[in-house]
């Protein structure tokens, strides 16, 4: 298997179409009283790339190099998106500026928890005239060859019309260059010649006319293959959402891959994540399964933050280091222990501690959502004489090694840490994690460490309990049957 801790950083044009995607933070807690409506009371804003530059966004942060070709609108938007694109490092020469279009700016209004309430588009889909499209088709004849791959971008909004795409797998082919595309367009004609295409699974629907049962892959799979023959192309990879994603081409008869599981918080930008990856993977020589993997583990990662925003290797190695961890390397102690806020120092980390005496779906539904609040979970858990000192002297039911290799089996627990005190004070001045959680029976004031964690700028999150679920409650079942 190529190596992902050895990635090179290769030369990959972007082209597609650009925008700006703002976000306002705020709380809706009183409707207005000169319409039936709710008010927003912003509190922050934020922004950052959207479209084909949220693409090439992930392409940085995937340790590329990376140039951009699109059309922006004369205007303080456009401006400010493209000194945002270049500042991330990514070549902006072949944006053009058009005087006679808006630039692209998708609002969005999250509300209470990071719940999105309204979005609000400024947008200009006109397409693209011919003696533009020709000025930048020439650019691009005079630099193909800087490039090792060419990833179009196809959101609709004017530049990838059908003769500019067909020019621009032309000029690719030509080079022998491949020219990956996410596609768009109900045209399956725009696409044809292409190295691979991605579409969702709507998307394949609508290129293909076909009736696709998400729950049934061999229909997945021979949709992939008519679009693939239609358009003479290599390769399709589609995008099933929660399904995962399935592979096809002239020497894959359809290789499936699961999505990795994480709790889902917003989908925008997930098919960025994924094409970014796949190209990253696939111009550094990965084979198409491996880079197929790496993409979907990507795109998990991205599901899993709110937002549009950029997956980087160290999170992607994170994950997959997990996945290969035995019991005895997830279990903290000794040496390792010491040195583990060092190893994670760039990693958002999250702690949480219990006994998890008797393991039940309450307490998996709530690691989860802990692990979805960083990036490394660490969980402290109580010693048989801890538990003993706490419960009484009928509990641990498991005792600590058996408690432990079973939370060790839990893909998203990177590392167990059994303590022996009665609160984990000290376990968590030495993991100093970025991100304290406990369930919700606890109030602030009453969580051991909140203080020291806030102090370092971290975050505290209680958690609800799922009602009905405890330990106590299934020994007391257990108790009453005998």
């Amino acid at each position: 298997m190529a190596d992902f801790n050895n990635i090179q950083s290769k030369s990959i044009l972007v082209i597609g179409d650009i925008m700006l995607d703002a976000y306002y933070t705020g709380d809706i807690s009183r409707i207005s009283p000169e319409a039936p409506v709710p008010v927003f009371k912003r509190e922050r804003e934020r922004s950052v790339l959207g479209g084909a530059a949220n693409v090439a966004s992930n392409l940085i942060a995937a340790e590329q190099k990376v140039s951009l070709m699109s059309l922006i609108g004369k205007d303080s938007d456009g401006e400010y998106l493209k000194k945002k694109i270049a500042k991330m490092g990514i070549n902006t020469e072949l944006i053009e500026t058009d005087e006679r279009r808006s630039t692209t700016v998708k609002t969005r209004f999250l509300a209470g928890h990071n719940q999105q309430v309204i979005r609000m588009d400024v947008e200009d889909a006109v397409p693209i005239d011919e003696e533009l499209s020709a000025r930048m088709l020439s650019k691009l004849r005079d630099r193909v060859s800087d490039y090792d791959l060419i990833l179009l971008s196809d959101y609709m909004k004017g530049l990838l019309t059908y003769e500019f795409t067909q020019e621009v797998i032309s000029i690719g082919n030509e080079a022998n260059i491949p020219v990956l595309v996410d596609v768009k367009d109900r045209h399956v004609e725009k696409y044809s010649g292409a190295y691979l295409l991605k579409p969702n699974l709507n998307e394949l629907r609508n290129l293909t006319g076909l009736s696709i049962s998400e729950d049934k892959d061999r229909e997945i799979i021979n949709a992939a293959e008519i679009l693939r023959k239609r358009c003479n192309c290599k390769y399709v990879l589609a995008t099933c959402g929660s399904k995962g994603m399935v592979l096809t081409g002239e020497d894959e008869p359809g290789y499936f891959n699961k999505a990795v599981a994480r709790e889902v918080f917003d989908v925008t930008g997930a098919g960025d994540t994924t094409i970014a990856y796949l190209s990253a993977c696939m111009v550094n020589g990965f084979s198409m399964r491996e880079s197929v993997d790496i993409a979907n583990c990507a795109a998990g990662i991205q599901v899993s933050k709110v937002g549009t925003s950029s997956v980087y290797w160290r999170e992607i190695r994170s994950v997959q280091s997990r996945k290969a961890m035995n019991v005895e390397q997830k279990i903290l102690k000794g040496e390792a222990l010491k040195k583990f806020r060092k190893i994670h120092e760039e990693q958002v980390v999250v702690f949480t501690n219990g006994c998890f005496d008797i393991l039940h779906s309450g307490h998996v539904k709530y690691l989860r959502k802990a692990a979805s609040l960083g990036e490394v979970l660490v969980v402290g858990l109580n010693s048989d004489a801890s538990v003993k000192r706490l419960k009484g002297p009928t509990r641990p039911i498991n005792n600590q090694e058996d408690r432990a290799e079973i939370l060790c089996a839990l893909g998203f627990v990177d590392y167990v840490v059994i303590f022996d005190e009665d609160t984990p004070l000290e376990l968590i001045k030495m993991i100093q994690p970025d991100v304290l959680v406990k369930g919700g029976d606890y109030t602030p004031e009453t969580v051991v460490g909140a203080d020291f964690v806030k102090s370092r700028g971290g975050e505290l999150f209680l958690i609800p309990f799922v009602e009905g679920k405890s330990t106590t409650n299934i020994i007391r079942k257990i108790e009453g049957s005998k």
